[in-house]
């Protein structure tokens, strides 16, 4: 699951991201900046702050993604036709979606120089599910057979360390069981959550220490050059790992993510040349985008889905779900995405993004916009007199959510507080917490190309406790609707499942879906062939200097 950050959308593995800018000194504009050693100038890219350190299973949102992806070489990959494409792994197979065997390809190495392993997998998977380490992406593993007993509930004591539904076979072979069979296992395994761990990221207490958390050693393309001083550093810098066996860029060896508090100010450094790429322009520039940058101005589209949240388990002001659907018709999400975002947006009408199998065109008739039903409704359920709407300054968000305040302003009736978190951890942070209870800004970023990906990490009931369920929303004929989807005999058969589910959200409005994405993207004069992936995620390895 990814939470994205920007406006835009990307940075991804899993669902609220992008956008960012200096913040004091953070992503000043500087007109050389140099990483490293051998004079070798870095290509920059902008981020926003991490959520969290760098550990790949408590990595949820996309600014933290994008730099474990560059760190860390998946099992799978995808191309441009949503399908998917073999990366560390040699083989994935199963003759019943339940017993996966996993044979890993030769050539990786740990950025230490130790062998990558079969066994690296089944102790960062046991670790990620083990709910005594609390991993935001733990839930990806409740299919695996044992999640169950490293997850015995709250107050219980956790009496194992492994699934026994994960074994290495050999250094270069892992077999994977699960609970029942999931057509989709091998497509999410291209997920952030499935990277593996070297034995040096463990303590003797058995937890990812503090300083792998700062330094990741990965088997990618990209190693850190120091520790990421979370709060501290304005910059995150890598060069290339030289015994990185698959592709690796020519002409330059140094990577700097500039860690911002502003795209807008990203922006400004971007069309003054002192960042070189920019994957999620504000909404204030896309109408000038095009002209000030040119070609190199990127316009495509995205699988990604933004949303008004309710948090239904910790505020009962949103517990009426004819309220939920009068706000979601208050809102003119036409002329948000024509004018605000200057057409690249649509408007959202399905839980399931139209870049995806399974998206049906219409299907959220709330969504429509009906302002005189709207405030009918409102009224008919006593629908509070105030509203509190918050979201990340960093992301390029104020423009769009000041436009929904006013429709809500305008056709309820009602006062409406718009409340900025100055950077995207911060709300995710109290969002985690409980603390923060109005209604909220939401992105999704796809971690992989399915139906399923919309439904299970945002919606399910797992994933309250171990995935990106913001609202507190649970229901189990959501929940049994999905997993017959996860264990029907056909793709085609388990799509349809996938929709019934979508219909159960679209009937309770957990999230109201307000617009789906483009990815809008620009660079600098000094690169070329910036390429951004389905995951919103740079193609490293095919940039190249100007």
């Amino acid at each position: 699951m990814r939470v994205t950050k920007g406006a835009q959308i990307v940075a991804g593995t899993a669902l609220l991201a992008l956008a960012v800018a200096a913040c004091g000194g953070g992503g000043t504009t500087t007109s050389n900046p140099t990483s490293g050693g051998g004079g070798d100038t870095p290509v920059r890219m902008e981020l926003g702050e991490p959520q969290n350190l760098l550990v790949p299973s408590n990595t949820t949102e996309s600014e933290g993604s994008e730099v474990l992806a560059s760190v860390f070489e998946p099992l799978v990959n995808y191309d441009e036709n949503k399908q998917v494409v073999l990366a560390a792994a040699e083989s994935i197979e199963s003759t019943d979606n339940k017993v996966w065997t996993i044979k890993l390809k030769s050539g990786y190495t740990w950025q230490d120089g130790t062998p990558v392993e079969a066994q690296n997998y089944v102790d960062a998977w046991n670790y990620a599910a083990n709910q005594d380490n609390a991993q935001g992406a733990g839930y990806f593993f409740g299919r695996v057979d044992g999640y169950a007993d490293l997850n015995p509930g709250e107050g219980k004591q956790v009496a194992t360390k492994e699934m026994k539904g994960l074994k290495a076979v050999d250094n270069t072979t892992l077999q994977v069981t699960l609970t029942a069979p999931f057509s989709q296992f091998k497509t999410m395994l291209g997920y952030t959550a499935f990277y593996p761990l070297p034995k040096s990221a463990f303590g003797a207490d058995g937890k990812v220490t503090q300083e792998y958390g700062e330094k990741p050693i990965g088997q990618g393309l990209f190693k850190l050059d120091k520790p990421y001083k979370k709060g501290t550093d304005q910059t995150i810098d890598l060069s290339v790992y030289d015994k990185y066996p698959a592709k690796k860029p020519t002409g330059w060896t140094k990577l700097q993510f500039k860690l911002y508090n502003s795209s807008e100010t990203a922006y400004n450094d971007l069309q003054g040349d002192n960042v070189d790429i920019h994957d999620s322009l504000p909404a204030s520039a896309i109408s000038s985008a095009k002209t000030a940058l040119g070609d190199r101005y990127q316009d495509q589209a995205d699988a990604g889905v933004g949303y008004i949240g309710f948090p239904l388990k910790y505020n009962d002001q949103y517990k009426d779900v004819k309220m939920r659907e009068a706000i979601s018709m208050a809102i003119d999400r036409k002329t948000i995405a024509e004018t605000v975002f200057s057409g690249t947006r649509s408007p959202a009408d399905d839980f399931i993004n139209p870049a995806i199998d399974g998206y049906r065109q219409g299907a959220c008739k709330a969504c429509q916009y009906n302002p005189t039903q709207a405030k009918e409704q409102y009224a008919a359920a006593n629908g509070p007199k105030t509203l509190e709407l918050g979201y990340n300054a960093d992301g390029g968000h104020k423009e769009w959510i000041e436009a929904a305040a006013n429709n809500l302003r305008a056709n309820l009736g009602v006062e409406v507080t718009v409340k900025p978190f100055e950077k995207f951890a911060n709300i995710l942070d109290d969002l985690d917490a409980k603390k923060y209870k109005g209604m909220f800004r939401m992105g999704w970023a796809i971690d992989y190309p399915s139906a399923e990906n919309y439904l299970t990490p945002i919606f399910s009931t797992g994933a309250i406790t171990t995935g990106s369920n913001y609202a507190g929303y649970s229901s189990k004929e959501f929940d049994e609707t999905v997993a017959k989807g996860d264990q029907a005999a056909t793709p085609e058969e388990g799509l349809k499942l996938y929709q019934q589910a979508d219909d159960i959200l679209i009937k309770d409005l957990p999230y109201i879906p307000v617009y789906f994405y483009r990815n809008n993207s620009g660079y600098s004069t000094k690169v070329k062939n910036v390429k951004i992936n389905l995951l919103n995620q740079v193609e490293w390895a095919d940039v190249e200097k100007a």
